[in-house]
């Protein structure tokens, strides 16, 4: 039996993949580590809390100690590390958060597991996930690959670039076995409605503006939750040991028209009149640092992987829709700060 750690299971793409792990692969003990905060979300995985190889232990990766007996005490051979600090925004207003968490956080990971696999690094596996933001800001026609040089531009890149640099140099250095993956944005259920889909989705059904920052025409790669997690199977049973795979949606969208086709899909949803939803349209003063344009070139994890999107755009975001409209407790509960009580109902 594998022991393998998730961090970050309970937030948005991490509950996917936890979800995944636990129900295809029932010889694997499955460990989720997640401190819980606001964006961690224990309701996103009460599905699969009652499988008897599923573990979840709320814990931070910025507390050293912890993590260091947390792995002498299980002997995890495998991680996916996927916790972090996310949003843009917040790292503007709060860079040291990040800096702490994303930076800090992976170096007591990549401390703990160098320390107990020592030199024995067969079967052993490190997976850090990252982002396409590190890369900075595309022209009109580029496209991100594997080796395009690292530029990060806010407080939020700049703590994830720092990060896949440690886990390389590990690599290097002490020979550690890993495998990084940078994606584009993702979007799908559970998402905390913090991100574009899933706030304006929400401020669409309760009449709220839909912020769009400066002109609109900022792009963005857009990656359906669900292939991502796929994808990121794929790569910890088949990627390369010190491999680098970018993961991407194949599919560019201004943020204006990004944002005018899910009005035009609320609209139908909610049974309103064409072009009541467009109405909350808000253009709003733009946020530092913006980085005009990202978009993955994912030819790689394809032909190497054999992996590709299996929905397009438009059917991802119909199944999104829906899963929030039939899921309206859950976004009740993250909106109002209620999904936190799970954890004391739970597990107290």
């Amino acid at each position: 039996m594998k022991k393998i750690l998730i961090t970050g299971g309970a937030g948005f793409i991490g509950s996917h993949v936890v979800r995944r792990f636990v129900t295809n692969y029932p010889t694997y003990q499955l460990f989720n580590l997640d401190a819980l905060t606001y964006a961690g979300n224990l309701e996103n995985i009460a599905d699969i809390e009652h499988l008897p190889n599923y573990t979840f232990v709320k814990g931070d990766i910025t507390d050293a100690d912890f993590i260091t007996a947390f792995f002498q005490k299980e002997q995890f051979e495998g991680v996916i590390h996927l916790a972090a600090e996310s949003h843009v925004d917040r790292s503007i207003t709060d860079p040291l958060a990040f800096v702490k968490t994303n930076v800090i956080g992976t170096m007591n990971l990549l401390n703990a597991a160098r320390e107990i696999w020592k030199n024995d690094f067969a079967g052993k596996r490190f997976y850090h996930i990252s982002t396409d933001e590190v890369y900075g800001s595309l022209g009109s026609t580029d496209l991100f690959t594997e080796t395009t040089p690292y530029d990060p531009n806010s407080p939020y890149s700049a703590s994830k670039a720092s990060s896949d640099h440690f886990v390389r140099a590990y690599g290097e250095t002490y020979g550690l076995p890993y495998v990084i993956t940078n994606c584009s944005n993702n979007y799908g259920p559970n998402h905390f409605p913090e991100k574009l889909i899933p706030l304006f989705i929400h401020n669409i059904i309760t009449n709220k503006p839909l912020p769009v920052y400066g002109d609109g025409k900022y792009t963005r790669d857009w990656l359906y939750v669900l292939d991502h997690a796929i994808a990121i199977d794929l790569v910890f049973h088949q990627g390369g040991n010190h491999e680098t795979y970018n993961i991407g949606g194949f599919n560019e969208w201004q943020n204006i028209d990004l944002v005018k086709l899910l009005c035009q899909k609320m609209d139908k949803k909610l049974g309103r009149m064409p072009g009541t939803s467009s109405q909350l349209i808000t253009y709003v003063k733009d946020r530092p640092g913006h980085d005009l344009r990202y978009a993955i070139d994912a030819s790689k994890i394809n032909t190497e992987l054999g992996w590709k999107p299996s929905v397009t755009f438009e059917e991802g975001l119909e199944q999104t829709i829906d899963w929030y409209l039939n899921n309206e407790v859950w976004l009740q509960h993250v909106t109002s700060g209620d999904y936190q009580k799970y954890y004391e109902k739970q597990y107290s």
